[in-house]
């Protein structure tokens, strides 16, 4: 199959290029810079020039593909609108893959990500079409479901879309910039590595090796208009995640006051996240795709050592 991946050279991506390759896939890249078009390169994979801007390149891309993995982000307008203005640029993208791929039957699985199920008391499932979108959850969520949604909503277009949700904490050996490396930099910067309240609130997790093989099972032969759940642990604790950072730091691990948790303290701009509670199943996509993680847990991999062995 010729695979266009947008978002290559990203965390995922540069795990999921070299699991489409591994399976005999052709993969074509996007690139926005020679930089870029050299780490494509180097993952075995064909250059496309372009940028997320352009959306007629985007289209010409997906027209000239068998299959779309989408895995990439308008970053540059993160210092301007925010997560929001990020999240909001995603729509036209997806519908203009859309317009490539309508009547052709050819998937197109786009990233998505696992919300706060909040008042459900029950753990988000593949079957949940929709993430909560009410008052409590304006702004990046919100335009998140909208953005999901009609993704799947392609297939009533003659796409085989479908979302692949990405666990809250994507963990492995290159890992540099997600939620752990700055959870680790505040114990750091702080002296003891904090939890919210009493840390029960639950989150979830994945390895990235994981996520990768499992863009590839629903590129190859996941249904249309599916939400697939890329979690391997459900429910974890945030004071154990806490702990384990404390533990690798030989610093105490605390609890965090909810009077300290938001600007300027402990948390930061962070206090809003970690206080939720995000559990999440991953029942459906293991039985319907036969992805099974096989890749070290999120404790397991704080245990290993290699995030903390820089500095």
């Amino acid at each position: 199959m010729r695979v266009f991946v947008a978002g290559g050279t990203g965390h995922s991506g540069s795990y999921i290029i070299p699991e489409l390759i591994a399976a005999g896939h052709e993969v074509t890249g996007l690139a926005r810079s020679d930089t870029a078009a050299a780490a494509v390169s180097a993952l075995g994979a064909k250059v496309r020039r372009g940028d997320l801007g352009d959306l007629d390149v985007l289209k010409e891309a997906a027209a000239d593909s068998d299959g779309v993995i989408h895995v990439a982000h308008r970053q540059d307008l993160l210092p301007s609108g925010g997560l929001d203005a990020v999240a909001a640029a995603e729509l036209p993208i997806m519908l203009a893959y859309g317009e490539a791929l309508a009547g052709t039957g050819k998937p197109l699985v786009a990233a998505g990500s696992i919300g706060s199920p909040g008042n459900l008391g029950r753990p988000v499932t593949e079957e949940d079409p929709a993430l909560p979108g009410g008052d409590e959850y304006k702004g990046t969520l919100r335009v998140r479901n909208v953005v999901e949604a009609a993704v799947v909503g392609l297939a009533e277009r003659g796409v085989r879309s479908s979302v692949v949700r990405i666990a809250n904490i994507a963990h492995s050996t290159t890992d540099r910039a997600g939620f752990l490396p700055m959870l680790i930099a505040l114990a750091k910067e702080k002296g003891f590595a904090g939890y919210p309240g009493d840390g029960a609130n639950l989150w979830n997790a994945v390895h990235i090796r994981d996520v990768a093989s499992l863009f590839r099972l629903a590129l190859e032969k996941g249904p249309a208009s599916k939400y697939w759940h890329a979690v391997g642990d459900g429910g974890i604790p945030f004071r154990e995640i806490a702990e384990a950072i404390g533990s690798r730091l030989g610093l105490p691990a605390a609890s965090v006051p909810a009077d300290i948790l938001m600007v300027p303290g402990y948390f930061g701009f962070l206090a809003n996240i970690v206080t939720q509670t995000y559990p999440a199943s991953n029942l459906i996509t293991r039985r319907s795709l036969g992805w099974e993680p096989a890749q070290p847990s999120l404790l397991a991999d704080l245990d290993n050592g290699h995030y903390f062995s820089a500095g």
